[in-house]
């Protein structure tokens, strides 16, 4: 042990002079700073089954937009001699060779319609000779349109009312939500039966209907997260400011509760895309002959024990829909609030 203290020689040259630029190159932060936003989107991304949901409802939406303007075929045109064909691209493809099963025999269907040569319906028509995959586009279109439109009305009506319950409280809160347990108290089903009974069905009156009871949760929501943040240091800077209360609400109340809110809507969208396919489905929805998801189901029922693929397509875009949108609005809530993920 002594040999080895008398080995260590400590000369000047053992000395290094710490200078300003080495205090600031260990102090310096190399990681970049970021916003909430910011970091939000950066674990969103590392969530790989909410940016494959993104992708893929992003290319949904696309297709929806693009059959604003172009679909392969007129979507409402009728053509009996072509009713019932089955999905064709080309020859020798399984379950796109335009063939089916009759009396025990593979036939051609197309052939015996004639079918010109080069006609191709890809998922095949409808009773009424309709090309399936034009009102398929069309359908998911006018879904995702009445999912966003009720969900404005969700947002509007829910967000002012959960601000103004939250901020005054008290008396005025209890008045409030009083009024939302009555509202809840009645069945959603009924209200919309009733306000399509006394409005012609439609776009418009199946996006008011839903707009009537779809804000409550919103309402809920954005009210508690106000009793919360009323009460934090800033508000109550900007009040003591002399702030009005709807110039407190834009810059302070909403930009913080923007994550209750951007999760909560994307919860709501395919809330109101089923609930649209079901009253559809029972054929109180959009009437014919424009084509939504559950229109298309509903036909596609009639025929499903001889010719289930009529069913299957709107039945498979609308489940990729509801489960595309449920693992995204997942994904943001874990983004925006890591500790659900605890």
């Amino acid at each position: 042990m002594a040999d080895n203290l008398n080995k260590l020689k400590i000369t000047p040259a053992s000395f290094k002079t710490v200078t300003a630029a080495n205090v600031d190159a260990q102090e310096k932060i190399s990681t970049p700073s970021l916003t909430f936003f910011q970091d939000a989107i950066r674990r969103l991304r590392k969530n790989r089954a909410a940016m494959i949901s993104f992708w893929l409802l992003l290319v949904i939406v696309i297709i929806s937009v693009v059959s604003i303007w172009w679909t392969p075929s007129n979507p409402n045109a009728q053509n009996v001699a072509y009713a019932n064909l089955p999905p064709k691209i080309g020859q020798g493809i399984p379950g796109f060779s335009g063939q089916a099963n009759v009396g025990g025999r593979i036939v051609d269907k197309y052939a015996q319609a004639n079918v010109p040569k080069g006609t191709y319906y890809i998922l095949g028509t409808d009773y009424l000779g309709r090309d399936l995959f034009s009102r398929l586009m069309k359908g998911v279109a006018l879904s995702l349109l009445i999912g966003l439109l009720a969900t404005l009305f969700d947002l509007a009506i829910g967000v002012s009312y959960g601000l103004i319950s939250g901020w005054h409280g008290g008396r005025t809160d209890n008045i409030m939500q009083r009024i939302i347990e009555i509202i809840s108290s009645i069945p959603n089903l009924v209200i919309v039966i009733l306000m399509l009974l006394l409005f012609t069905p439609g776009l418009n009156s199946i996006v008011m209907a839903m707009g009537l009871t779809g804000w409550i949760t919103m309402a809920r929501l954005v009210r508690a997260e106000t009793l919360t943040l009323k009460s934090q240091e800033y508000v109550l800077a900007a009040r003591t400011l002399g702030e009005s209360p709807v110039k407190i609400a834009v810059k302070h109340l909403i930009p913080n509760l923007s994550s209750t809110i951007i999760i909560q809507t994307m919860f709501s969208i395919p809330t109101a895309i089923f609930f649209e396919a079901f009253l559809s489905f029972i054929g109180i929805g959009i009437p014919a002959p424009n084509a939504s998801l559950g229109t298309l189901l509903a036909d596609g029922q009639k025929a499903f024990r001889f010719l289930p693929y009529q069913m299957w397509y709107p039945a498979a875009v609308l489940s990729i829909i509801m489960i595309a949108f449920n693992l995204l609005a997942d994904g943001l809530r874990d983004a925006f609030d890591p500790k659900t993920q605890e």
